[in-house]
């Protein structure tokens, strides 16, 4: 809890016993998808003993439970990903039941660079359906190769349409790199993410996509890749100032910019659209100084709570808190700069708003 609030932690991962990874490696070598993934109840006990310790030691009392990205496996061929997936969202849709007050489900989908979008819709619906699931992972680099349409794209388009219809919010995560320029870089995935999550943010902000799909709320993870280090005609130089004056306006110099090609001319400057009911970015970042340079940018309005509790960041010490580094709850309590009623929207209200499938029945008993 937070100042009497249900923390709701929207960026989780799955913490799964041995059986689970060995039967992805397994399925990749054997190239066998009509084996099933048995794993007894008892056997998942000791990993969500600890993923359910940490999120108490947190202060994190609901998480949604998503596939690790990095696993997904995408880049492989769709009758295995086919399988991947359907095993993975059963084990998270199982893990959902076995601890209904602490983790609802977003799902993984059966991507690979080049499918059929109707597939993933049908899987969407089928977790929605039987699994009552909130979400699902959207990667937009299935293939690990930049080379799938950006998702601005109308290839997208099935998937949206199903998730606007579904009430499912899409997350953008990627998974693995294979840019061979960043072959011995650890944790190369890291600088995917930080890539890909940055185009998708370019391309959402840019495009027509909400105008074509009012209702669907898409949200970009860490967020939204890297910082502006650019001005925007129109934005408030800090989203957490209330004031929409001069003096937290980007405005018109009165200058006509210089270094294009051609002649000089001035443009019609017009303020970016309102995305403020569609696109939204969770606030697993560590380093203070980033989390604040993006929770001022983007706004708080628009960041929603997320960690990623347990995983790359609990096994170091942030020195501003005092406490491991994904103990974001910390991080968001020590800004000065946010008032108290920001911080509880972040950490409960905004997800509520975002995820609108979350089970507020379930609220209520994590508060008990």
């Amino acid at each position: 809890m937070y100042k009497s609030h249900v923390v709701i932690d929207t960026h989780g991962h799955i913490s799964t016993p041995p059986q689970f990874r060995a039967y992805a490696y397994n399925l990749i070598v054997l190239r066998n998808a009509k084996e099933p993934l048995v794993i007894p109840d008892e056997a998942m006990k000791p990993a969500l003993e600890r993923h359910l310790r940490l999120l108490d030691a947190q202060g994190i009392d609901l998480q949604l439970l998503s596939p690790r990205p990095v696993a997904m496996m995408h880049w492989e061929r769709q009758f295995l990903v086919d399988q991947w997936t359907r095993v993975t969202n059963d084990i998270i849709a199982r893990q959902c039941k076995l601890h209904p007050d602490r983790f609802q489900g977003v799902a993984q989908l059966p991507q690979t660079r080049g499918c059929d979008m109707a597939r993933c819709a049908d899987e969407l619906e089928r977790c929605a359906t039987e699994h009552g699931f909130v979400g699902a992972i959207l990667n937009p680099d299935p293939g690990g190769d930049r080379g799938s349409p950006g998702v601005n794209d109308a290839y997208w388009y099935p998937l949206y349409e199903r998730a606007e219809k579904l009430d499912m919010t899409l997350v953008v995560h990627p998974s693995m790199t294979r840019d061979p320029r960043l072959d011995g870089i650890p944790n190369a995935y890291q600088y995917n993410n930080l890539t890909e999550e940055t185009l998708a943010t370019l391309l959402l902000e840019k495009s027509a996509v909400f105008e074509r799909f009012p209702r669907l709320r898409i949200v970009v993870c860490h967020c939204g890749g890297a910082p502006r280090r650019m001005l925007e005609f129109g934005t408030p130089l800090d989203q957490t100032n209330p004031s929409r004056a001069a003096d937290n306006m980007v405005g018109d110099s009165g200058e006509v910019a210089g270094g294009q090609v051609g002649s000089l001319f001035r443009k019609e400057k017009r303020p970016p659209p309102n995305l403020d009911a569609n696109l939204y970015f969770d606030t697993c970042a560590y380093d203070p100084h980033f989390l604040t340079a993006s929770i001022k940018q983007r706004g708080a309005h628009r960041m929603i709570f997320g960690t990623e509790v347990p995983g790359s960041g609990s096994d170091l010490l942030n020195p501003r808190t005092g406490k491991g580094s994904d103990n974001v709850l910390a991080l968001l309590d020590s800004f000065e700069f946010l008032t108290d009623a920001a911080k509880i929207d972040i950490v409960h209200h905004n997800p509520l708003r975002v995820f609108p499938r979350i089970d507020r029945t379930k609220l209520r008993k994590a508060s008990d």
